[in-house]
């Protein structure tokens, strides 16, 4: 289950006891509801961690149409048991599909149930090790670049009146090519801004999601295992709600080419791994013994018998791809700081659509090879990201523990 903060634990490190934006969503209660109840709805990405927070939000105000679409079967399944299981008014027009957003399936389905007035898109390959060979990074290329430039160039999409699409804060001068494909999904989407509404949003961790290092330290207690953590690596983190709030108004109230993100104070928000391992160890009486390697530490959790202490494994991170430094916002964008009292704005210009028509060429030419290289991908992603600033190291995510 998602931690919210009604958890002990989130709300201590947070540093707060009620939503982020509480104050933001109750002014805009009015126009987001208006806004909402007016739309036939599409959501891709339905029953991640950040796609269930965002649609538990928006379904309280219920739509004219609402259609879910995820590849997750049994998260798609469990998300509608949570709806239907809610004292709220799902539409009569309520339909659920298990589809891969990159497949021609997904299209027809979004053709023969539309028109739709609004998409919202949270499919994404959002871990930096998916970029370790260039099998796993042709497909984050698929998933986060051309399913969604492909969908807004079908005829399904024609009546959209509104586009939105998750982003990161990694899109923003980006360190790893996770982040750089981001940052081309914000160009595919501000790409047909003459025509719709585009907006994003772009924010760090969400606290205990799906996949996060946060939720790994629960499996990993649960199983007996030796906790790790980077030593030098801070983030800013949110709850799932939070994320899936500030997406609601980015994507029903933002202009065209804005981004949303959460105005947040780099030396009280900002929390190291490492230290958020030993407020987790101390939540359940626990400390660390601290261990030299992960040799080490596996070596005392199969041994057991540490009675109060848990093996540990804090070291500098040697991994290719980790940014040190959160950005929400480049230097050069134009910001509004005024709108929201804890949401900021950035206002991006149009995309060079040359350089983004050259970049799936080339991704097509390369799709056509034999053999695919990484080297080569990485080589074009950077001539169509040049602020991207990706440091090989030989080592991914993958090898350690």
């Amino acid at each position: 289950m998602p931690r919210d903060l009604d958890d002990p634990l989130l709300s201590r490190l947070l540093g707060r006891t009620q939503s982020l934006f509480a104050a933001d969503l109750a002014r805009q209660e009015n126009a987001l509801s208006k806004a909402i109840r007016e739309s036939r709805i599409l959501v891709v990405g339905a029953a991640g961690s950040i796609g269930q927070a965002f649609t538990l939000e928006l379904a309280r105000h219920t739509p004219e149409a609402l259609h879910l679409v995820d590849l997750n079967e049994n998260s798609l399944v469990e998300l509608v048991r949570d709806l239907r299981a809610r004292p709220i008014e799902l539409p009569g027009d309520f339909r659920t599909a298990s589809l891969d957003f990159a497949s021609q399936g997904f299209l027809k389905f979004a053709k023969a149930h539309g028109p739709h007035d609004v998409f919202l898109n949270f499919s994404a390959l959002k871990h930096v090790r998916a970029e370790r060979d260039p099998y796993s990074l042709m497909r984050m290329i698929e998933v986060n670049v051309l399913a969604l430039a492909d969908y807004l160039a079908h005829p399904a999409s024609r009546d959209l009146k509104r586009a939105f699409s998750v982003s990161t804060d990694k899109s923003v001068r980006p360190e790893n090519l996770m982040g750089a494909t981001k940052n081309l999904m914000e160009q595919a989407l501000f790409a047909h801004a003459d025509h719709l509404i585009a907006s994003s949003a772009r924010f760090a961790n969400v606290a205990f999601s799906a996949g996060s290092l946060l939720e790994g330290f629960e499996h990993r207690l649960a199983k007996g295992q030796p906790l790790a953590a980077p030593t030098d690596v801070r983030r800013y983190f949110i709850t799932h709600a939070e994320a899936g709030q500030l997406c609601l108004l980015a994507g029903f109230l933002g202009a065209t080419r804005q981004v949303f993100f959460p105005k947040l104070d780099p030396k009280a928000d900002l929390l190291g791994f490492d230290a958020i391992a030993r407020a987790f160890l101390a939540e359940r009486g626990l400390t660390p013994r601290l261990c030299a390697s992960e040799a080490e530490a596996k070596g005392l959790a199969a041994r057991g018998g540490l009675g109060k202490e848990w093996p540990c494994h804090f070291a500098p991170s040697d991994t290719t791809g980790e940014k040190s430094v959160e950005e929400f916002f480049r230097l050069s964008d134009a910001l509004d700081l005024s709108a929201y009292g804890a949401i900021g704005i950035a206002q991006e210009p149009p995309p060079d659509l040359a350089r983004l028509s050259a970049f799936r060429q080339t991704i097509a030419r390369l799709c056509q090879a034999e053999n695919w290289s990484k080297a080569e991908i990485a080589q074009a992603i950077l001539a169509a990201v040049p602020e991207l600033a990706h440091v090989e190291k030989g080592k991914s995510l993958d090898e350690k523990m």
